[in-house]
């Protein structure tokens, strides 16, 4: 039977895309139908239109409030027979609200994989993100052959809300990186170094890591289409410091990121890539 898939954003259609290349046939259901359209997928007019129609569906929406609404809209998957259906969702959860979505699902018959992506467009459609899952081994065992197919490293911790809460931990290495490489290639410029060739030392020196190496030729293009969005880290950097307040946990190094990333979705550029934090700087 096909696969089932709900959101086509910058991430998801990149992972459908994957998918498709390596010869998965995709259903598909889209908050906007005419994206999903254009896509080429079969397209199906709600959640539980899809759900009936394939055994396993992965979900990969922005927050917590989408998947939910997936759930509860009308026609939507809590609607339908979940018995012997799962549900990979890729999405980045709040760690509290994921707890139910394993419970809501579990108790509708089904089976619930939550499995964040670590990475974005490029690495997706390269096959080459990093995953993280939690939920049942089986349900992961059975799952693995999947996410094998667009992922490099795929990492198991069982407990329900842990790999979302691992998501997090590993997002404010990546927000606190970019910030920092961002700042220092203002800096350089300032200094009257070129760009390419500061990003070529930065690579090779202190700034070398998998985020300078990404956003490398989008800071010298200053091509800020989004692959990872100043929306998704804000969020993601916000719902991080939720966490270490209810573990009492100070959090030093998130508050300056967060908040300059909060600038920029004030600034009315939250749907750009989170590189063109560069800009501030500049």
């Amino acid at each position: 039977m096909a696969i089932g898939f709900i959101g086509l954003g910058n991430l998801g259609s990149a992972v459908a895309k994957r998918l498709t290349d390596m010869g998965e046939k995709l259903k598909v259901y889209n908050r906007t139908k005419s994206k999903a359209l254009d896509s080429g997928y079969e397209v199906f007019d709600s959640p539980k239109e899809l759900i009936d129609n394939c055994d396993i569906v992965f979900m990969c929406l922005f927050e917590s409030l989408a998947v939910e609404n997936i759930f509860e809209m009308e026609n939507g998957l809590l609607s339908a027979d979940l018995q012997g259906k799962t549900i990979i969702d890729l999405t980045t959860n709040h760690y509290e609200k994921v707890l139910t979505f394993h419970n809501k699902i579990s108790q509708n018959g089904g089976e619930y994989l939550e499995a964040p992506i670590f990475g974005s467009v490029i690495p997706a459609l390269q096959g080459a993100v990093t995953i993280v899952a939690s939920g049942e081994k089986e349900t992961f065992d059975e799952c693995k052959p999947l996410l094998e197919k667009f992922g490099k490293e795929i990492f198991y911790l069982k407990e329900p809300g842990k790999a979302s809460k691992m998501k997090l931990i590993n997002n404010l290495c990546l927000g606190s990186f970019m910030a920092t490489i961002a700042e220092c290639t203002a800096l350089g410029e300032a200094c009257d170094i070129e760009k390419p060739k500061l990003l070529e030392i930065l690579g090779v020196g202190g700034g070398q890591s998998l985020v300078l190496k990404g956003k490398t030729q989008k800071l010298i293009e200053e091509d800020f289409s989004a692959h990872f969005s100043n929306n998704a880290i804000y969020k993601d950097l916000h719902t991080l410091q939720d966490l270490a307040y209810s573990l009492n946990q100070p959090l030093f190094t998130a508050a300056v990121p967060k908040e300059l990333f909060g600038q920029m979705k004030k600034d009315g550029r939250g749907e750009e890539d989170f590189s063109s934090i560069y800009q501030l700087f500049k």
